[in-house]
């Protein structure tokens, strides 16, 4: 693995917690409450919201979505590794123009997203702009060769304008 930023933070392990996956799921919702609800980052001077509805368990929708994976919604399942680096998003948005972090605009059914690609690290942030504000949308290990291939090809495809 390649040797991370000094500026990002170091991974919540449930380790750390003895294997218990409640007080795990707690420590890791502290930190993103701490990070997201108590304090609120920006991103190019906008401040960085989320989307809280539906709240579930007392946390907010943007959690369950960026530490679980799957197409359905409704039956998202918890991904260990974007629990242990739910610190980081917060990071990388504070630390775009690290020149480790690829950074560029998409289009997702006719809607801006702000895509923060920490390649080296396999791990990516999208932020949804909605114009006075950006929207947490979600963030993610890049687990697979052809997840990664298609950011690059979308990089260097903003990069040509």
């Amino acid at each position: 693995m390649t040797e991370k930023p000094d500026w990002l933070p170091e991974l919540v392990r449930l380790e750390d917690f003895g294997g218990d996956w409640e007080r795990f799921i707690e420590a890791v919702y502290a930190h993103f409450k701490k990070d997201f609800v108590e304090g609120q980052p920006s991103f190019k001077g906008q401040p960085v919201r989320l989307k809280r509805h539906p709240v579930e368990a007392g946390k907010e929708a943007t959690f369950w979505h960026i530490i679980s994976e799957g197409k359905d919604e409704a039956n998202r399942l918890p991904d260990l590794r974007r629990c242990e680096r739910i610190r980081w998003p917060r990071a990388i948005i504070e630390h775009f123009t690290d020149c480790r972090i690829k950074c560029w605009v998409n289009r997702r059914r006719n809607e801006k997203r702000i895509v923060l690609w920490l390649e080296a690290l396999d791990y990516v942030v999208i932020l949804a702009d909605r114009g006075r504000y950006v929207l947490l949308w979600t963030a993610y290990c890049t687990n697979y060769k052809h997840t990664r291939k298609k950011l690059q090809a979308e990089y260097e495809s903003s990069l040509k304008g």
